[in-house]
């Protein structure tokens, strides 16, 4: 049998990024992957936003290969370690001190999800309360109360019935939503008989990453401080595939001035791929009683040293210079294709290295990915009905090669323009 064989009799019918791209991959330096046949692909993927920083970066490398050379401790469950004392020591030192983030460390399980579920637990245990507010669109993880708040039917569908008490709220400029949807929300919320049961959380994603790249505005965010503080109901910021640096600051709400209760961090938290996440938790709300939240991998010691030496980069003012550099390149490429492919592209969407452009349907931006990938390029879509396509670069690509993604990907948009998309205006020289 050949590996698509092997694969298809013996792996779950879940599997889905591999059924679009079969290809057997066997390495991967920076934003470059390789197939077993030597066919080279630029990822515009990262790992669904776990691999920022590129595949097996050097700096993370050698401190992961120096640590398992010394016999490093691998698995410590929260048993005190070097390696977590020094990536606590100076995440502290390097992210929160000069942000005056006040906020403790809780190491959950290895995923997002985990994290997610562990903020809900914690604001209901503070508040004494269940309901949480939520927003179309959002995506906070695959798990029972992370699919909870979650916006996506088609992924939540399998799970009913989910945790109850949960109150959806439109996303700042969801069918036009604004400030004054707040307001109403919170008029609702103090009025007795308004319908909304007191609030434990409001969780919120700064940026919709499978939600459709979209972004909330500081003033709407400013408003949901001002209305979880008023309604004594945490207001939790998921920041697990929006942070560490896709938006060009580690954390993405850094430009907003709001400070959230609790943060969600996984993904690209290790740096290298290795599972993590942590729920910053602002001191006053750290009310758990020893072990009453617990994961057997809330202790991987190599994620620890791989996240410490991600520390690096943040330390250096030219590194996050480099990625607005590169947000640029992004940003200006999808006002071009909006330009000159009216006929198919409707609307850029997200902000900094985590951005991609709306196509009039989903069959559009599904014949432009598979086109993108036919020439090279590892990417996928987003957004309710996957008509967003979304570009995921390493957020320190080498520019020379995300100039060359993005001109394949300018290539894959001519092409499907071409075989049937009308009115589109020739390519500016």
């Amino acid at each position: 049998m050949n590996h698509e064989q092997v694969f298809e009799a013996l792996e779950s019918n879940v599997r889905s990024y591999c059924r679009e791209t079969p290809n057997l991959f066997s390495r991967a330096k920076g934003a470059s992957v390789w197939d077993n046949e030597g066919k080279e692909f630029i990822d515009f993927l990262s790992g669904c936003g776990s691999l920022n920083y590129g595949h097996n970066h050097p700096v993370l490398k050698g401190a992961l290969i120096d640590y398992l050379a010394n016999d490093g401790i691998g698995n410590a469950l929260d048993f005190h370690t070097e390696a977590k004392l020094k990536f606590m020591s100076r995440f502290e030192e390097v992210l929160l001190g000069p942000r005056h983030l006040p906020h403790r460390m809780q190491f959950t399980g290895p995923t997002g999800a985990n994290c997610v579920e562990a903020a809900l637990k914690l604001a209901r245990k503070f508040t004494g309360r269940f309901a949480v507010a939520s927003f179309t669109n959002a995506f906070h993880g695959m798990s029972t109360g992370a699919l909870s708040v979650t916006g996506s039917r088609l992924a939540r569908e399998s799970m009913a019935p989910l945790l109850q008490g949960i109150t959806r709220l439109p996303y700042d400029g969801y069918c036009g939503a604004g400030l004054e949807v707040l307001d109403r929300f919170y008029e609702m919320a103090m009025d007795p008989s308004g319908g909304i049961d007191p609030l434990a959380a409001i969780i919120v994603e700064t940026v919709q990453g499978e939600g459709g790249l979209n972004v909330a505005s500081v003033g709407w965010l400013r408003k949901l401080r001002e209305i979880s503080s008023s309604l004594g109901a945490l207001l939790i910021f998921d920041d697990i595939q929006a942070g560490c640096g896709r938006t060009g600051n580690f954390f993405s709400f850094d430009h907003s001035g709001v400070v959230p209760d609790l943060i969600c961090l996984s993904k690209s938290l290790s740096g290298y791929g290795l599972p993590m996440s942590m729920l910053l938790i602002s001191p006053e709300f750290d009310v758990w009683r020893p072990a009453e939240h617990n994961g057997t991998f809330r202790g991987n010691s190599f994620a620890f040293v791989t996240a410490e030496a991600t520390l690096r980069f943040w330390e250096d003012k030219s590194f996050v210079k480099s990625i607005a550099v590169r947000s640029k390149l992004l940003d200006t490429w999808t006002r071009d294709v909006l330009l000159n492919y009216p006929g198919i592209a409707v609307r850029r969407k997200g902000v900094g290295m985590m951005a991609g452009v709306e196509f009039r349907t989903a069959a559009h931006a599904q014949g432009v990915a598979s086109l993108a990938r036919q020439s090279g390029i590892l990417i996928e879509r987003c957004g309710p009905r996957g008509e967003i396509l979304k570009v995921f670069a390493p957020i320190n690509i080498d520019c020379a090669l995300f100039d060359e993604g993005l001109r394949r990907l300018t290539a894959a948009i001519e092409k499907a323009a071409e075989m049937g998309s009308p009115g589109r205006r020739p390519v500016a020289a």
